[in-house]
């Protein structure tokens, strides 16, 4: 199965299940327009109790575990899911990572404003605006990020102009 169809089969459980999530980093960047490829899936879920009940629920038809260097088979429950920052998981669909922040600790309520909602497959996706991805791996700073900064910041160029043009 192509890579791209397993991330929105991920999407699809998570939207099945009713969770408050923005989509954020490479498939969020994909969405928003920019040539790049990514080999996971990230999101950010609404910080309540609620949408934490729903996630262990859709963590579980996923069939998912944590990513563990020693090859242990870890799986997520709820005091996890209420204590850890950053959940990086392998599902039977793809790598799917559920953060707490990113950046320089911009959580969800900081994010909730800067989305753009994208019509994919019949679901409407609260999808990070590309601005903030910039934003959010210029703080992070990792080598990976700054790898594919100057192609982000084309693709919002580019963006601007076509809306200029446009409008």
């Amino acid at each position: 199965m192509d890579i791209g169809f397993r991330f929105l089969d991920i999407i699809k459980i998570l939207s099945r299940h009713q969770i408050e999530f923005i989509l954020v980093g490479g498939v969020a960047a994909i969405l928003e327009g920019a040539p790049v490829s990514t080999f996971d899936l990230d999101v950010m879920v609404r910080p309540t109790e609620e949408d934490r009940d729903r996630l262990l629920a859709a963590l579980l038809e996923l069939n998912a575990r944590y990513l563990d260097p020693a090859g242990r088979h870890i799986l997520p429950d709820r005091a996890k899911l209420d204590t850890l920052r950053i959940h990086r998981l392998l599902t039977d669909l793809g790598p799917l990572d559920v953060l707490e922040s990113i950046g320089h600790g911009l959580t969800y309520s900081d994010l909730a404003a800067e989305v753009q909602v994208h019509e994919v497959a019949g679901m409407r996706i609260s999808v990070l605006r590309l601005e903030m991805i910039i934003r959010s791996k210029e703080e992070a700073n990792r080598e990976k990020d700054r790898a594919v900064l100057p192609v982000l910041h084309r693709t919002l160029k580019f963006k601007k102009e076509a809306s200029e043009i446009s409008g």
